[in-house]
């Protein structure tokens, strides 16, 4: 009888990119994937380290799933928690049956039906190509390398996944071109930082060409995420401006605005250099959509260094952006800063930032009614009876969507031009079929 395999991944897109390569090489030796964990002969939890908060969501999802999984079944803990934590993290969590760290992807299937308990290899694995799809048919992730080399000094994601390794361009074009076989509209280009992307294969940054070559396998759009702010130039921000199927989109983490916190997170850039960059940006595409991430309460955040970063948000400098409360991390040089922040006033003060940018998002929505844009259609809100979809300056899953009505039968995954009718977090609007008769 085939044996069958199922699995829950947490945490950010590439450890998504990571489960998608897992379960294609447990199809490759045979095993049937399966959406119910009670179904699933090997059941594995992807599991995320970033921050406490994702450290708690994956060991609670080991627990869930260590009662839910059925009897004779292999529990499988894969991800950043063995890898950063290895055996200890094994002995503490006798729920897990198999415990492999991200290093020992392409060998998971042996290691699990060899009755192997901790596998955490030293050397990665080549770039695999094939993965299993769990995302939309319409869209998918291209991991374009893996690891960091830019050591924040409040992230353990070196200590995690190594350092920066870029995949060689060929197989990234021969997984992209499969993508697009099967059917991928657009494509999403991850990893830790982006905007590296070549310096450590090809001694030289090869982030452009790659953009170039991905443009020649068909895909209707190209989205670039995490792009790091020191390592974004006039070229890159031109040919995305110049090329019609890449998003005018950009996810550029910038962490903060006070030139004091951004030096003592060890960041290369300053606040007048992210000025400068933004202004840089919105002078070559005025419509150009920045999202980016911010720490809240990191060790030594003054309140005038607060108030600073609420009036960068307040000025609309950000179309989209998330706001993480800091985390302490052990291990990271920010952990044993003095000068480190109550939990109550971390959370107050992300609040109020999450509120400025509500504003911010809201009047840039507002400012949309009457204008005409491409929609590429998600799905349906049964509850408000519409239809939803994104715009090419909206990201999946983190960025706000459009809602729209429609007299005509919609498809999933094509794009639709919708004039909007109402702002709001989410704007509204109604599919145009004739754009002759628009304004």
């Amino acid at each position: 009888m085939t044996k069958t395999v199922g699995m829950v991944s947490l945490g950010c897109d590439k450890n998504r990119v990571d489960a998608e390569e897992i379960l294609a090489t447990f199809k490759q030796a045979g095993y049937r994937i399966v959406g119910r964990a009670e179904d699933a002969d090997v059941l594995i939890v992807n599991t995320c380290a970033f921050i406490d908060a994702a450290k708690k969501e994956s060991i609670d999802a080991v627990f869930e799933y260590a009662a839910r999984k059925k009897e004779g079944a292999k529990l499988v803990v894969t991800g950043c928690l063995p890898q950063r934590y290895g055996a200890d993290f094994a002995d503490a969590i006798p729920e897990g049956d198999v415990f492999v760290g991200i290093n020992g992807y392409d060998r998971i299937v042996e290691t699990v039906e060899g009755g192997i308990r901790v596998s955490l290899p030293d050397m990665p694995p080549a770039h695999p190509i094939d993965r299993v799809l769990t995302t939309p048919p319409h869209y998918a992730y291209l991991k374009i390398a893996d690891g960091c080399n830019n050591f924040c000094s409040y992230c353990a994601i070196p200590m995690i996944r190594g350092r920066y390794r870029s995949y060689p361009a060929e197989s990234l074009l021969k997984e992209a071109e499969r993508l697009a076989a099967e059917g991928v509209k657009e494509l999403i280009v991850v990893a830790q930082d982006t905007t590296r992307y070549g310096t450590d294969l090809y001694g030289e940054n090869r982030l452009k060409p790659l953009l170039k070559d991905l443009l020649q396998v068909g895909f209707e759009e190209i989205r670039l995420m995490y792009a790091y702010p020191e390592s974004i130039d006039r070229g890159l921000i031109e040919l995305i401006a110049s090329e019609q199927r890449i998003a005018s989109y950009l996810d550029v983490p910038l962490q903060h605005i006070d030139s004091g916190v951004l030096k003592r997170m060890n960041r290369r850039i300053d606040e007048e250099g992210i000025r400068r960059l933004i202004a840089m940006i919105k002078k070559i595409d005025p419509s150009f959509a920045l999202r980016s991430s911010f720490i809240v309460g990191f060790p030594g955040e003054s309140d005038d260094a607060f108030r600073k970063l609420k009036e960068f948000i307040a000025e609309g400098n950000i179309d989209y952006a998330g706001f993480f409360a800091y985390s302490k991390e052990e291990g990271t040089r920010a952990a044993s800063m003095p000068d480190q922040i109550r939990a109550s006033v971390k959370k107050s003060r992300q609040k109020e930032l999450i509120a400025a940018q509500s504003e911010v998002v809201l009047a840039k929505h507002n400012a949309l009614i009457g204008k005409v844009l491409p929609v590429r259609y998600e799905g349906i809100d049964v509850r408000r009876k519409l239809f939803y979809g994104r715009t090419p300056y909206n990201a999946p899953e983190i960025d706000t969507k459009v809602y729209f009505t429609s007299e005509r039968p919609v498809d999933i995954g094509q794009r639709y031009a919708v004039r909007i009718t109402d702002g709001g977090f989410h704007p509204t609007g109604e599919a145009v079929f004739d754009l002759s008769q628009e304004g």
